[in-house]
Parts: C-alpha cells; sequence; structure tokens
C-alpha cells in the first residue's frame, strides 16, 4: 500500500484517539453549581438540577455529589429527571 493510505489511516485513528480523551474528560468532570447558607454548603450537579446535596464543607458536599452521580450513573433509581442538550437543524 502507498504512503498516503498510512497517514489516511493515521490521521482517522488520531481523530478517534481525539474523541475518546474528549469522552474521557466529559466523564471525570462534571459541572456543579454551590452556594454557601450559614454554616453548611449547598449544591447539585448541572446534569441533575433536581437533586440537591449538602456538606459541612465544601470537600464534604464535592464528595456527596460524587455519590450523587455515581448512584444515578448506576440507573438503580427510576424515573430520574436529567438536563440534556438538544441540537437544533
Amino acid at each position: 500500500m502507498n504512503s498516503l493510505y498510512y497517514i489516511i489511516k493515521l490521521c482517522i485513528l488520531k481523530q478517534t484517539i481525539d474523541e475518546v480523551k474528549t469522552i474521557m474528560e466529559t466523564i471525570k468532570k462534571k459541572k456543579y453549581t454551590y452556594w454557601q447558607d450559614e454554616d453548611m454548603f449547598i449544591g447539585y450537579l448541572e446534569e441533575y438540577p433536581d437533586y440537591w446535596t449538602q456538606g459541612t464543607s465544601l470537600e464534604e458536599l464535592q464528595n456527596n455529589l460524587v455519590d450523587l452521580y455515581q448512584e444515578f450513573s448506576s440507573n438503580n433509581i427510576p424515573a430520574i429527571r436529567k438536563v440534556a442538550e438538544l441540537e437544533l437543524l
């Protein structure tokens, strides 16, 4: 096979690797909203704005948000409302 074939194949492979990296970064990071109310930190994941949690510190709140995300991702809880994005054509 000629070298152009290998160059095209490498470009396709690189695009696939970049897409996988993007997906992995998305999985590792989730946006959340939080605020402090007196001595408590309250917050929710942007994907799940109906489900709030709290903590006595920001670190505890973040741990509780991770727990919520893991629970919601396990599909063990039915009828979880989630925010999604719709692309309009």
